[in-house]
């Protein structure tokens, strides 16, 4: 269920919609390594799954093009029609879900939509249910001589709304790799009262060892709230060297839990009770100066 504020740029405090009560989660990211197969990838998901459910995670989470390799020669081979209900990967997800009762973020799969392809991430109940679909919001087209090349809107489109959604495991934002550089987003999805941002994301080994951990507890400290990432794991044959260390960082910016470039499940328990603790110690949110600035959510 997604929450939305829109506020105006005035002296006043925008609504803040308050986090729902806190509760414990176990949570699971699972860093797969992902071959060219994409019924070797599925079954690689579904193994990972069913792994994280017996280990006791009742939030599971998958990385940034799963089923597939990371290219934009790849992206519209291995895209899929989600809302045409012949997405093989999607009902994969679901069926995982269902059968190990667990709240799944299923990181993000090329998604073909009416004459476009977008990055998509897809968040399923323990019931099985679709309850948001995310497409990427900020494309990453970069180019960082002797380092990393690369530009998604060579193949892709991008998405045009935030996404927070309300599941069994807490209200979660959702938001994909480089939608993680732009503090707006995860600001507005704390105006949301999103209690976790989940990123699915693939960073590369030019922009990973410096920036990836650095992001993610920006993003926590920042807000306040939660962050995970999720990573592919590194494939030394692939054209695009994913970094890897999925990672879970609490509200004050402690690592609660990561790993580094090889496949595995990295497992973090999150207190949300934290999230209210941080922020009774550290009332940024009321010490803003809205007389002088203003987040506004145009989202419609």
């Amino acid at each position: 269920m997604m929450q939305k504020v829109v506020t105006a740029a005035t002296s006043a405090a925008p609504q803040i919609i308050p986090t729902p009560e806190p509760m414990k989660v176990k949570l699971a990211l699972c860093q797969l390594a992902t071959s060219t197969d994409k019924e070797t990838n599925i079954a690689t998901a579904r193994k990972a799954i069913q792994e994280a459910s017996s280990s006791g995670a009742s939030l599971v989470v998958l990385p940034e093009m799963w089923n597939c390799p990371y290219s934009n020669d790849s992206f519209p081979s291995y895209a899929e029609d989600i809302d045409g209900g012949s997405s093989q990967s999607a009902a994969a997800l679901a069926e995982a879900a269902k059968q190990h009762g667990i709240t799944l973020v299923g990181g993000s799969i090329p998604e073909r939509s009416e004459g476009k392809l977008y990055n998509t991430c897809l968040v399923y109940s323990k019931e099985g249910k679709l309850l948001a679909k995310h497409r990427k919001v900020h494309l990453f087209d970069i180019d960082i001589p002797g380092g990393v090349t690369f530009k998604e809107s060579d193949t892709l489109s991008a998405g045009k709304t935030g996404t927070v959604v309300d599941t069994d495991a807490g209200r979660l934002g959702i938001a994909i790799c480089y939608d993680i550089r732009f503090p707006e987003l995860a600001m507005m999805y704390a105006q949301r009262g999103a209690q976790l941002i989940v990123y699915p994301g693939a960073f590369n080994t030019t922009t990973g060892p410096v920036h990836w951990e650095l992001l993610q507890k920006a993003r926590a400290v920042d807000n306040q709230l939660f962050v995970a990432t999720c990573s592919p794991a590194r494939n030394s044959e692939a054209s695009y060297q994913a970094w890897g260390h999925s990672t879970a960082v609490d509200p004050f910016g402690k690592v609660l839990a990561t790993t580094e470039e090889k496949p595995g499940i990295v497992y973090a328990e999150l207190d949300y009770a934290e999230i209210e603790k941080r922020r009774s110690n550290m009332p940024i949110m009321q010490q803003k100066r809205y007389d002088l600035y203003a987040l506004v959510d145009k989202t419609t």
